[in-house]
C-alpha cells in the first residue's frame, strides 16, 4: 500500500511539472500548476474506480468502448461524406458535429459495456482464475449481525476466516446509531464498533474496508445485495428480510440464525425433559419455559407449575426461519401428583388418602 501511495504522488508531481513545463505563453505558471494538479487527482480518482471494478466489467467497459469509437467513426465518415449541405452550414458545424457524436458513442458504448461485462464467464479461462478465486473467502458484514456480536464468538472458535469486507456505509449506519440520541440505540451502536474491534484482533481475519458506494440506491440492505454481486462474495446476517432478498437475487447468504438453529440440540417426540416453567402461556392451561440456548419450550397442563421444576413429554417440534419451538405435556400422575420436581410442599394426608380412594374407584371401574 506505502509502494501505491509513493508512486501516485511522483505521478501528481511530475504530471504538475508537465503542466507548467508545456503552459501557453499566455497562461502563467501558478495557473498552470493548479490545473495539471487538478488533473493529475482526476486522473488517480479514475484509476482508484477502476481498481474496485471486477476484472469482467473493465472487459466489457473496453470493449464497449472501441464499439463506440467505431460507431462514431462510421457515423462522422457518412457525414462527411454528404456532398450537400443545409444552406448556412460551415466547417465548425459540421465539427461540433463530429465531436457530439464521437463522445456520445463512446459514453453509451464505454457503460453499456460496463454493465453487461458481469455476464462474461471467465472462469471458462484460466488465465483469469487467480481473480475469480481470490475473492471466494470474501465476506461481508451487515449492521445487524456486527451489532448482535455472535458473528465474533464464531469467528474466534475458527469457523469463520478469510476476508471480512466492511462497506464504508454500515460504518456510517453504526456512527449513525452509536450518536443517537436514544440510549438503548447508542449503546447497541456502541457495541457494534466494539465488536468490529474485537474482530480486528483476530489473527486468522483480515478486515477490509470499501468505499464502493452505491448512490443511486437509499435502502443499505439493497447496497450489501448490489456490493455482493460486484464482488461475487457472500453477505453474513441475522435479518430475515435480507436473507429472503438476497436469495431471489442470486446472493448466497450466511445466516448467523440459522447456525444457530442447527447447533441447537435435537429433540424427538416422546422423549422426556426437565424444564423449569418460567411464565404462562398463550392459553389457559400451558406454561412457557426456556431452555439454556432460548428455544422456547410450550407445555400444557403446566399454568399452575410456574416457578417450578417438572418434568416434561416432548409432543412435538416446530422448525421455522426464525427458530425451533418444543411443544410438550405435562402428566401431572407421571410426575408423582401435584408436586413436581423443585416444589417444596408436601401432600396431606388426607389428600393421599383421596388420591388412593380415585385410584381403586378407577380400578374397580
Amino acid at each position: 500500500m506505502l509502494d501505491f501511495i509513493v508512486v501516485r504522488s511522483l505521478f501528481a508531481i511530475l504530471f504538475t511539472a508537465a503542466a507548467v513545463y508545456v503552459r501557453p505563453a499566455a497562461v502563467g505558471a501558478p495557473l498552470a500548476a493548479a490545473v495539471g494538479g487538478v488533473a493529475a487527482v482526476l486522473v488517480m480518482w479514475i484509476e482508484r474506480r477502476f481498481e474496485r471494478m471486477t476484472l469482467g466489467r473493465v472487459i466489457g467497459m473496453t470493449l464497449g468502448l472501441f464499439a463506440g469509437l467505431l460507431c462514431s467513426a462510421l457515423t462522422i465518415y457518412a457525414i462527411a461524406q454528404i456532398g450537400t449541405r443545409p444552406p448556412g452550414t460551415d466547417a465548425a458545424v459540421i465539427n461540433t458535429v463530429a465531436v457530439v457524436t464521437l463522445l456520445a458513442f463512446a459514453y453509451c458504448g464505454g457503460i453499456i459495456g460496463a454493465h453487461k461485462g458481469t455476464l462474461l464467464r471467465l472462469d471458462a479461462f484460466g488465465i483469469f482464475g487467480a481473480e475469480t478465486g481470490a475473492r471466494e473467502d470474501h465476506k461481508i458484514l451487515d449492521t445487524s449481525v456486527i451489532i448482535d456480536g455472535r458473528v465474533a464468538d464464531i469467528a474466534e472458535t475458527g469457523f469463520l476466516d478469510g476476508v471480512v469486507v466492511i462497506p464504508q456505509f454500515v460504518l456510517h449506519e453504526l456512527q449513525m446509531v452509536a450518536d443517537s440520541q436514544d440510549s438503548m440505540k447508542r449503546t447497541r451502536g456502541r457495541r457494534g464498533l466494539d465488536i468490529l474491534q474485537r474482530i480486528q484482533k483476530i489473527p486468522r481475519i483480515r478486515v477490509q474496508i470499501v468505499d464502493e458506494d452505491f448512490p443511486g440506491i437509499r435502502e443499505v440492505d439493497m447496497k450489501l445485495i448490489e456490493l455482493a454481486s460486484l464482488y461475487k462474495c457472500r453477505i453474513v446476517t441475522n435479518d430475515f428480510n435480507l436473507n429472503k432478498v438476497a436469495h431471489v437475487r442470486g446472493v448466497e447468504v450466511l445466516n448467523i440464525n440459522e447456525l444457530a438453529n442447527a447447533m441447537r440440540p435435537v429433540v424427538l417426540p416422546g422423549e422426556t425433559m426437565r424444564v423449569f416453567i418460567l411464565k404462562e402461556g398463550k392459553e389457559y392451561t400451558q406454561g412457557v419455559a426456556y431452555l439454556d440456548d432460548g428455544t422456547m419450550v410450550v407445555v400444557d397442563n403446566a399454568r399452575r407449575m410456574i416457578s417450578k421444576t417438572i418434568d416434561i413429554t416432548v409432543t412435538s417440534v416446530l422448525q421455522t426461519t426464525a427458530g425451533k419451538m418444543i411443544f410438550g405435556k405435562f402428566d401431572e400422575r407421571v410426575n408423582g401428583g401435584s408436586h413436581p420436581h423443585g416444589s417444596q410442599s408436601q401432600a396431606s394426608p388426607l389428600q393421599t388418602m383421596g388420591d388412593r380412594r380415585r385410584e381403586q374407584a378407577a380400578g374397580e371401574a
